[in-house]
């Protein structure tokens, strides 16, 4: 008998990062749990990201700060946010609630239930990354944030200001201090501050799947497939296949990043995510013997060293999933990141477009949908490996109707 054919206890609607903590920690409880993705496991937007365990990454983007540099940014189409003339009609709402997401009484709440978030998210992965034996993928040594003048630290200093306020750890430094902690750079760097609590992963793929492997010891399973059409009776959930079949289960989670919200409004549930269209080039091991992963907020890229080479990425592009990538902006990054290293080897690099699955608080969906049997874990932004597993044990402890870790009610999806 086949997946189509029973009757599945549990389905999971996306094998990214999120969709796999989530069947990992459900079949860890002893459910029985099938994960569907038209790709399969880690294979599309999980592939690419910045490795990055930002578990100290507490601000949200709808912050004073950001905002303030939103103009000048959009002037340059390859900056580090572009918003192509076209599609900017069909924004228009999500950038109006992303500018009353900034207001203070709405940033203060976010901001809790993020700090709560990440708490949340550290203790679980560290956890999940001990049971599934892939701590020899983790690199526990920070990050480096690099400004280029005196004006642009002091714009810094208020977000840092708000780390202080809850406990996170972080070091101003001279160029004395972080061109010791990193050789090599641009002597154009006049300020650096140092997190000791960023981490970062060897491989975002590779640990993921190395994570779906040990998922998978446990009895979780996964199918190729792309799903058309969600639907709910009330006693069960059925997902219809493009090919025609349909995959039933008692309780089903969409879980399938910058496309959930399209599922999500066939069962009446309009979320207003946006894709984050983000780009980066991963170059050859050897191309620059990058310490740690280095940020540079001025121009919203980030340069990571992996396992299997060199990640060069970032930036935010606001333009849907049905555009075609604009590899100048990877270009540009790299471009940057030569003057910014100088002695970059640029040559052989890989080309990446993925969508980040974008909310305009910041916040991810993580709860029940309109439906008793249906639940949502979406919109997790640029946080989704930071976050996934923590995602994961909220997911699981609603559908097992166990009483979350931390409150889950900033995260609904009936807040929109």
């Amino acid at each position: 008998m086949t997946a189509a054919d029973a009757e599945n206890d549990i389905l999971v609607v996306g094998a990214g990062i999120i969709g796999i903590c989530v069947a990992t920690q459900l079949a860890e409880a002893g459910r029985s749990v099938l994960v569907v993705d038209r790709s399969g496991v880690c294979e599309e937007t999980s592939s690419g990201n910045a490795a990055a365990l930002a578990f100290t990454d507490v601000l949200p983007f709808a912050q004073k700060n950001l905002l303030r540099h939103v103009p000048g940014w959009l002037a340059d189409p390859l900056g580090p946010l572009a918003i192509p003339p076209a599609y900017l009609p069909k924004l228009l709402p999500w950038l109006y609630r992303f500018w009353r997401a900034g207001m203070p009484g709405n940033y203060e709440s976010a901001l809790k239930a993020e700090v709560a978030l990440m708490r949340h998210a550290e203790a679980t992965w560290m956890e999940l990354i001990d049971r599934a034996g892939t701590r020899s993928m983790l690199r526990e040594d920070g990050s480096l944030e690099l400004y280029e003048s005196e004006g642009e630290f002091k714009a810094s200093l208020p977000a840092w200001a708000v780390r202080d306020r809850f406990g996170i750890p972080y070091r101003h430094m001279n160029p004395a201090e972080f061109a010791q902690m990193q050789p090599g750079l641009s002597r154009g760097f006049t300020h650096a501050t140092f997190v000791p609590g960023w981490k970062t992963v060897g491989d975002p793929q590779h640990f993921s799947k190395a994570i779906w492997a040990y998922a998978e010891t446990r009895g979780a399973r996964v199918v190729r497939g792309t799903v058309d059409r969600v639907e709910s009776d009330g006693r069960g959930a059925v997902a219809r296949m493009a090919d025609g079949t349909a995959l039933k289960a008692r309780t089903l989670v969409i879980a399938a990043g910058a496309w959930s919200h399209l599922l999500a409004r066939q069962l009446g549930d309009r979320i207003p995510l946006e894709a984050e269209r983000g780009y980066n080039t991963t170059l050859p091991p050897g191309a620059f013997d990058v310490k740690r992963q280095l940020i540079f907020p001025g121009h919203g890229f980030v340069i990571t060293p992996l396992s299997t080479g060199l990640r060069v990425g970032g930036a935010v592009e606001l333009g849907g999933l049905t555009r075609p990538p604009n590899f100048a902006r990877s270009k540009a990054m790299l471009e940057k990141a030569r003057r910014f290293l100088p002695g970059l080897k640029t040559e052989g690099g890989r080309e990446w477009m993925g969508y980040r699955p974008s909310l305009p608080d910041s916040l991810p969906v993580i709860g029940r949908s309109s439906r008793a049997n249906i639940y949502y874990a979406f919109g997790h932004g640029h946080g989704g490996l930071t976050q996934g597993a923590a995602t994961g044990s909220l997911i699981r402890d609603l559908v097992l109707g166990r009483q979350p870790a931390i409150d889950v009610a900033p995260f609904s999806p009936a807040r929109f």
